[in-house]
């Protein structure tokens, strides 16, 4: 079998598949190219009431690339997971690239949530996240998705889609669209860190979908 690399993980993403281990103790790195993929379309985040007053409190730190292996190390610390130690090791690897980025909710000095992914072109993968308080992953999520607008980017990947992806305005399209839609942003350019970006509670709070009003 040949051997996973990150520079092979790379290929593989720009190829429209991604990894996954069967289980935590699985050694055997799959490659996934689902017949449906989640995309979460950049300019149609939702957020509700609750959450923009959440946003606009700040009584949470955000940081970006301070504690990528915690991230994904949260993101693994459940009953069931397909983040296996080889797979932690390729995404440190892609992190020590510069092509797998973290962003991080912080209460005080607490980890309180998070979400990790990978970056190419103008198309950011992402991996997964975690929450240790109610409202953490969706407000790291509404805080990326302002981060991948400002920076350029055209994909937003989910892999899949859940519930709670589709509450906050992720929509399921087909493979051959994903595809599609990966070719152009691949061809495009996006920073992960655009000069002088800043992400200053309000005008998050306010950039999603206000379509949405109620709580989520």
């Amino acid at each position: 079998m040949t051997k996973v690399t990150p520079e092979l993980l790379l290929h593989g993403y720009a190829a429209g598949v991604f990894p996954m281990a069967g289980s935590r103790d699985d050694p055997d790195i799959h490659w996934v190219d689902p017949r449906r993929r989640g995309v979460l379309p950049l300019d149609g985040f939702h957020i509700s009431r609750s959450l923009a007053r959440r946003i606009r409190r700040a009584d949470w730190q955000i940081t970006t690339d301070r504690a990528f292996r915690a991230v994904v190390e949260a993101c693994s610390d459940r009953p069931e997971t397909w983040i296996n130690p080889e797979i932690l090791d390729l995404y440190l690897g892609l992190a020590g690239m510069g092509f797998a980025h973290s962003l991080e909710v912080w209460e005080g000095e607490d980890l309180v949530g998070g979400v990790y992914g990978v970056t190419l072109g103008a198309a950011f993968f992402g991996e997964s996240m975690f929450s240790r308080r109610r409202d953490a992953s969706k407000l790291a999520l509404a805080y990326l998705t302002h981060r991948l607008r400002a920076g350029g980017f055209r994909l937003f990947d989910t892999q899949f889609l859940t519930a709670h992806l589709a509450s906050l305005g992720a929509v399921e399209i087909s493979r051959a669209e994903y595809h599609r839609r990966l070719r152009r942003a691949l061809d495009s350019e996006a920073a992960f860190d655009p000069p002088g970006y800043s992400a200053d509670p309000s005008p998050v709070s306010s950039s999603g979908d206000s379509s949405v009003s109620g709580g989520v």
